[in-house]
């Protein structure tokens, strides 16, 4: 979705897929990665990208963005504070 957003932005603006990885300081090749949305370019990559085309990022509206994150963590409270592998039992009767 965001790599979509980047490339309507892009389009809006009529800016060349050129002309935005030479602002953004990339390969248009990794721009294309990008706006793919696959998953080998940074995080940091793609949040300048989206930045230079004005995608928003984070909720702008408070109150949505608090209660996200009190729901976030009622969820993160439930969850055990530790996650451990199940050890196998060893079966050494011969």
């Amino acid at each position: 979705m965001l790599g979509q957003q980047i490339k309507l932005g892009r389009k809006k603006r009529k800016w060349s897929e050129q002309n935005l990885a030479a602002r953004a300081g990339i390969s248009r090749a990794t721009l294309q990665k990008i706006e793919a949305g696959e998953m080998s370019p940074s995080v940091g990559l793609v949040f300048e990208v989206a930045a230079l085309v004005g995608v928003p990022l984070f909720e702008e509206d408070s109150r949505a963005l608090a209660a996200s994150i009190e729901l976030t963590q009622s969820k993160i409270a439930l969850l055990p504070k530790r996650i451990r592998s199940k050890t196998k039992a060893v079966d050494d009767d011969f």
